[in-house]
């Protein structure tokens, strides 16, 4: 039976965003004098934006369910990558409590792929018209131009820290986009200005649920494997 779902609701479930550690999505978010960011950083963003090609990493995800107090672990690998003006992205994710529930995720031409081992299936979500938008959530913080992510998030930059030794900025960024924000009150992304990567990321759910993205053994603008991420939809059932 053909139905068709939502990119945003795959987006919810299992981003980037993918694919969000335990905190509450209320919670009050100190900012510099500028909240749209200091220029400094806007600046080193589209510098380094312009060098970025593909960007490849492991990656390990904590899904915090606030109701139940629990935190759900998963791991896997990611790309993601640039050719002209598209990108396109792969992760695969599987979680060592629950075989069942690995998923390989695969995003190209506005239209996303995840497929479910356990079930044989494939299910389909496909951007339209809002393929730009989609593009900008699914590879937040790769790649993208610090003018682009001030079009589509007001950003509060919370300053220098840094990730295992490797000095970030801290942006804190509330979408524009009301059907995005209805889905993440606010996403707090720990960026390496230098390669235009992150290194952490916190997705905040309007219910308290939360979910963060631990990138490490980070590749830049290398030879990308696409091989784990294909998907063969003729072996498989498929749900649009």
């Amino acid at each position: 039976m053909m139905h068709v779902k939502s990119i945003c609701r795959s987006c919810a479930m299992l981003v980037p965003a993918l694919l969000a550690g335990a905190a509450i999505a209320n919670a009050k978010v100190k900012a510099k004098a500028d909240p749209q960011g200091s220029q400094s950083t806007i600046g080193q963003l589209d510098a380094a934006s312009k060098n970025f090609k593909n960007v490849q990493a492991n990656v390990q995800f904590d899904q915090y369910t606030k109701v139940v107090n629990d935190h759900d672990i998963s791991s896997g690998t990611m790309f993601v990558e640039r050719q002209g003006s598209s990108e396109s992205m792969g992760a695969s994710v599987t979680d060592t409590t629950s075989p069942s529930a690995a998923k390989v995720l695969n995003y190209g031409g506005g239209v996303l792929q995840v497929y479910s081992p356990a079930a044989k299936q494939v299910d389909i979500f496909k951007a339209g018209a809002n393929q730009a938008k989609y593009e900008s959530f699914l590879t937040l913080g790769f790649g993208g131009s610090g003018m682009d992510l001030k079009a589509d998030w007001t950003i509060n930059d919370m300053g220098p820290e840094s990730i295992s030794g490797v000095p970030t900025e801290k942006l804190d960024l509330i979408a524009k986009d009301q059907s995005v924000k209805n889905l993440f009150s606010h996403v707090t992304i720990w960026v390496d200005l230098k390669r235009d990567v992150s290194l952490k990321q916190i997705f905040y759910q309007p219910n308290g649920d939360s979910r963060t993205a631990l990138y490490t053994n980070i590749r830049l603008n290398g030879h990308v494997d696409k091989e784990p991420y294909k998907i063969d939809t003729k072996a498989t059932k498929v749900s649009h």
